[in-house]
């Protein structure tokens, strides 16, 4: 079926992630407000300046059997345990394109990674070292390969439309579920599996973050750690997990009578020409990225409810971040409901789009903004530019269509914005 102007909806969700072994057990946890901040209890982290992370909650041994782990990275392991839960939610089982439930031809998988399989890279190179040649593991390779995550995913849906992995810092996992939107609209998909994953919780990302004073070092209370839009933050607490998306043509979910839980609406996308790491200051590379979403869909800035911000909690970033909405958006941005859940989950690096879009999408199906917590003392830029929801959840207008974007950029000044709209 070739055309561009396909409507394409969401029809399943899956995630595992500081707060939850699924997108259930996430959603509460941040609904409530819950902090997946806990000290690190690794020998190697006592050398370390920053001593904290935002942990998995489940453990994927838990969940995959051990012979099949062994043969994938921590964050292809992710991943398949969210698309698992995504396809099964979406009404598919693991043979759906085996017995003609889904054309496989018409199927297709696109996960990202920031970084990729850097535990097994970096795990794999001790064991070159301390035990010789011979104790690699075969599996190293595939394992380590960026794209090991999505083509894992890919053959587990049987997925044959395109396996893809957009590597764009931490805005990849966001890349990913734009990529999947424009596989349907164009024609080269009608379903596609989408999001993003990371696990970076290793010694030497973190030394790298910690000396680039990019993190929080309030080793002392780290549920506090994360604390985007107050006036105390210093830096991002480090997360891990995945959130994964099932998107679908609004045509191929109607004939099979599929739940919807919410269009996917577009994507905008920029850069900030700026610098490798820090944010341009006043939102221009983000301002533009919200503008050419405006441009590319038949979004209403009127419709635009709530926001899932990037919100790392840099000083930087997150005001950049709120400059950009308000420059665009003008006064419709006092009715922007503005969340930052990494203050809950940590940022995942290039799994943070794909959880936050989990988020975001529930956030307009149950008409409910999570809170930002920590915020005791909210930023007199952020009052100025934004509407933060604080210290607990708010209630979204209960009546009529509602829309929602995803923020999430990553160094390089890379830009991403999704936006969500209820059917």
């Amino acid at each position: 079926m070739s055309s561009t102007n396909r409507t394409v909806v969401v029809t399943g969700i899956g995630a595992t992630t500081p707060l939850g072994g699924d997108a259930t057990s996430t959603w509460e946890g941040l609904v409530a407000g819950k902090s997946g901040v806990r000290p690190l209890e690794q020998d190697w982290a006592a050398d370390q300046a920053v001593r904290i992370a935002a942990q998995i909650a489940v453990e994927p041994l838990e969940v995959i059997p051990r012979p099949q782990a062994r043969k994938l990275d921590r964050s292809a392991q992710f991943a398949l345990i969210a698309a698992k839960e995504a396809w099964a939610d979406a009404g598919y089982t693991e043979t759906s394109t085996d017995d003609g439930t889904v054309d496989a031809d018409r199927v297709g998988a696109v996960i990202a990674s920031g970084i990729g399989g850097v535990t097994t890279l970096l795990d794999q190179y001790d064991v070159l070292k301390d035990k010789g040649v011979r104790r690699v593991s075969p599996h190293t390779v595939p394992m380590l390969m960026p794209n090991g995550p999505s083509a894992n995913v890919g053959l587990y849906v049987g997925a044959r439309a395109g396996v893809h992995t957009p590597v764009s810092a931490c805005a990849s996992g966001a890349e990913a579920i734009g990529y999947a939107i424009e596989m349907i609209r164009t024609g080269r998909a009608d379903v596609v599996v989408a999001g993003g994953t990371e696990a970076a919780i290793h010694p030497l990302p973190i030394a790298a973050f910690g000396n680039m004073m990019a993190m929080s070092k309030n080793n002392e209370n780290p549920q506090a750690a994360s604390r985007p839009y107050d006036t105390a933050r210093d830096g991002f607490v480090l997360g891990e997990g995945a959130g994964v998306v099932v998107l679908e043509s609004a045509e191929h979910a109607a004939a099979r009578g599929a739940r919807v839980y919410a269009e996917a609406v577009g994507q905008g996308i920029s850069a900030d020409g700026h610098d490798i790491v820090q944010p341009e200051p006043e939102g221009r590379g983000i301002a533009h990225a919200l503008q050419n979403l405006l441009d590319r869909t038949d979004l209403d800035p009127a419709e635009i409810v709530h926001v899932n911000a990037h919100a790392t909690s840099t000083p930087a970033g997150d005001i950049a971040e709120l400059k950009a909405l308000r420059k665009v958006f003008g006064d419709d941005t006092d009715h922007m409901a503005v969340s930052g859940t990494k203050s809950m989950t940590g940022h995942l690096l290039g799994g943070a789009g794909g959880v936050e879009t989990v988020a975001t999408v529930l956030a307009l199906y149950h008409r409910v903004a999570p809170p930002t917590i920590n915020v005791d003392n909210l930023d007199p830029e952020a009052e100025a530019n934004a509407d933060v929801v604080r210290g607990e959840a708010r209630k979204l207008p209960v009546e009529g269509r509602i829309a929602a974007l995803n923020d999430s950029f990553g160094f390089g000044g890379h830009n991403v914005v999704l936006a969500f709209r209820t059917i």
